[in-house]
């Protein structure tokens, strides 16, 4: 008996460590699906205690790291690169999926993209609970579904209050029209959980309009804006809607813990507490990537940009305040993005960056007077789609921006003179007396200010840019890039620092000899000669004063070596010119590959360049091309069309009442009529109409 107890015992006590749930995730190329997958791939759980058979827990001095292994389907043609997934499917039959799904714990089904993909999430989970006898051990199924299914859903009003939609009135959900199957699958994802929930569980998690890691809805705003070729960037329709939204690693957060916690409610919304109206939205990505200013357009012309799908359209055009009160109450999250995307834009716009590629590309071409540098410059420019920066240029840009704010906040402020308005006269004022002290050149001081103010513009934080001829000195160098040093670990010796954002990451000092240089001057045409003042007496000055410059013990390649930025020295003679094919091609070697969008498929055709892909994709291309064009010349004939009509119409009304109205002059009744108001407006009578009717009978003609 003794023994037999102890065995019991024993037997009780054998640790039993808890094996990793396994998690399928549909479409894992599509960019919700991807963004959680990656998400679920990363967690991990840390486990120092283990279990007895009874469910009890047990000290142990293990300390194990256990991840998720996450598993998901790929569409056919896909070239996804999945290293977070430990199997990828592609071109799986149905009875083969199902036999994946019945080997995982958890199966998301993510519907929130694309509709074919409504019909496969509603087969898995009919399939998966006619399969419940043959369960080894209890499954999750969560639906990834979309607000859209509350679009048409009547608001909740107390007072005059119009109270938001919270997890609680899911019951009275209307969904829009086009989302009918979605709520139909909803319902009947929420009833297979019901009949035997200990075994086969579901969840749905209902998620506003996604963000972050790139964009999906949301960018075609961040591209416009990136590009900054717009002036103004487009808001479709009035704007005033109020759009839910969420982070989509703040998605992935919320189903991480709907699998680990189990949570009661099976009917979830995941929104962040923001009500950002999607003009709020449109306009904090045009100021923090664009041009700041935003232009309402109709709302049918979203149907027209190639890169919005109608899914989009009918999320970006939702009007719903909504409330998480489930995440609020009973979960936890490490929010990315808790109060929305115009809170945290400026995190969203580095993360669209970084996950885009869209690093930009900073240079700056250094070199004594008549090297080549700007047309060096401008070649780089035009190969990486860059801005180029040259001081006489931007000072006029400056002071054609203060002129403009002197005028347009004058104007705007009725004729008063405005703080803005004083202060920008006051500034335009002393950059004009300076260029006259100074022979057309701005003082250190400003020039450094000028070049700051270039530099830190949108566009040169976006693309990059190559910064010509400047800084000159060492002086000018520290004053353009330097910021307050940064106290070290042990605060006796200060770090220096640098403005990362503005630092240039590729340096190109070109050098020459003074026999060159004025070989070069000699040859020049007389307009560039005059432009660029290099004038014989002129040039010469320039030069020794070049010269000087880089003999002092501190230059402008002291600076940058100092913050570990090397130079690129090239010495320029007549085989090896600024532009020639081989100084381009080293300069490029050194730079990369350009980091932007690229050409798009009718640049390529207009520079004739030879496009490497393969011919799906040159078809796909030309598809695409083609699309864009009978899109647009649809848009265009029924805009005509229905200009004609509404012509037509007007016409026609005005040939069927010509007869009413000679007959209403020729009996003098419009004459009378015009009359009886007139006293009908001067006596105020109680009954209007029987005052009227009486004037007509005593004055009828």
């Amino acid at each position: 008996m003794e023994y037999k107890h102890w065995r019991k015992f024993a037997s009780k006590m054998v640790k039993v460590k808890r094996a990793p749930k396994r998690v399928f995730i549909n479409a894992v190329d599509s960019y919700a699906s991807k963004n959680i997958a990656k998400w679920l791939s990363k967690q991990t759980l840390q486990s120092n205690a283990t279990t007895d058979r009874e469910g009890v827990k047990v000290k142990s001095n293990d300390n194990v790291l256990q991840s998720y292994p996450v598993v998901g389907t790929l569409s056919e043609g896909s070239e996804e690169d999945t290293p977070y997934l430990q199997e990828a499917y592609v071109q799986l039959s149905r009875e083969m999926i199902l036999e994946k799904l019945l080997e995982c714990d958890v199966i998301i089904y993510n519907i929130t993209q694309h509709p074919d993909q409504v019909d496969e999430a509603c087969w898995a989970v009919s399939a998966l609970h006619n399969k419940i006898s043959s369960f080894t051990g209890p499954k999750m199924f969560i639906l990834v579904s979309t607000v859209m299914t509350w679009a048409c859903s009547e608001a909740v009003i107390s007072g005059e209050l119009e109270l938001p939609f919270t997890d609680d009135d899911f019951r009275r959900r209307q969904a829009h029209p086009n989302f009918k199957q979605h709520i139909e699958l909803e319902k009947l994802v929420a009833k297979l959980g019901r009949t035997e929930r200990s075994s086969f569980s579901t969840y749905i998690v209902v998620s506003g309009l996604q963000y972050g890691m790139g964009e999906q809805v949301l960018h075609l705003f961040f591209r416009m804006s990136w590009l900054g070729q717009e002036k103004e960037i487009p808001v479709f329709g009035e704007g005033n809607n109020i759009v839910p939204t969420i982070h989509i690693r703040d998605l992935a957060s919320v189903i991480h813990k709907v699998i680990e916690l189990q949570p009661k409610p099976y009917y979830l919304l995941a929104v962040d507490y923001s009500n950002n109206t999607m003009k709020d939205i449109v306009k904090a990505i045009a100021v923090a990537l664009g041009p700041g200013k935003i232009q309402k357009k109709p709302f049918e012309e979203a149907f027209l940009e190639q890169e919005l799908s109608i899914m989009e359209i009918n999320l970006m055009n939702i009007n719903l305040c909504m409330e998480a009160a489930h995440l609020k109450e009973q979960f936890s999250i490490r929010w990315v993005c808790e109060f929305g995307l115009v809170e945290n834009i400026e995190l969203v716009v580095e993360e669209f960056r970084q996950i885009r590629g869209l690093v930009p590309v900073r240079i700056c071409v250094l070199g004594p007077p008549a090297v080549g540098k700007s047309s060096l410059s401008q070649q780089i420019c035009d190969h990486y789609k860059l801005h180029h920066i040259q001081l006489t240029e931007a000072i006029s840009e400056t002071i054609s921006h203060l002129e403009h704010m002197v005028r347009t906040t004058i104007s705007v402020a009725e004729n008063e003179e405005s703080p803005l308005a004083i202060e920008a006269q006051e500034l335009l004022n002393i950059f004009k007396e300076n260029l006259e002290q100074n022979g057309g050149m701005l003082d250190d001081h400003l020039l450094v200010r000028v070049v700051v103010d270039k530099l830190m513009t949108n566009p040169c934080k976006n693309q990059g840019f190559v910064l010509d001829g400047f800084p000159k000195t060492y002086n000018q160098a520290k004053e353009v890039f330097h910021v307050e040093e940064q106290e070290s670990e042990d605060k006796a010796s200060p770090v220096p620092s640098y403005n990362k954002k503005i630092m240039p990451e590729f340096v190109f000092c070109l050098e020459a000899s003074d026999a060159f240089l004025k070989e070069r001057v000699i040859n020049l045409p007389e307009k560039l000669l005059q432009e660029h003042k290099y004038e014989q007496e002129n040039f010469l000055q320039m030069l020794v004063k070049y010269r000087e410059k880089n003999m002092e013990e501190q230059t402008v390649v002291n600076y940058f070596e100092e913050h570990g930025i090397t130079p690129f020295i090239t010495d320029i003679t007549d085989e090896k010119a600024p532009d020639s094919q081989l100084l381009m091609h080293s300069i490029c070697e050194s730079v990369g590959q350009p980091r932007n969008y690229g050409l798009s498929s009718q640049e390529v055709q207009k520079e004739g360049r030879i496009h490497t892909g393969t011919p799906d994709e040159l078809a796909r291309e030309q598809k695409e091309v083609e699309d864009a064009l009978q899109r647009s010349a649809h848009w265009e004939m029924w805009t005509k069309t229905l200009e004609e009509k509404r012509q037509w119409e007007v016409q026609q009304l005005e040939v069927l009442t010509v007869p009413m109205k000679n007959y209403l002059m020729d009996m003098n009744i419009m004459t009378t009529m015009s009359q009886g108001l007139i006293a009908c407006g001067s006596a105020w009578p109680e009954d209007p109409i029987d005052f009227l009717a009486e004037y007509l009978l005593k004055n009828n003609p």
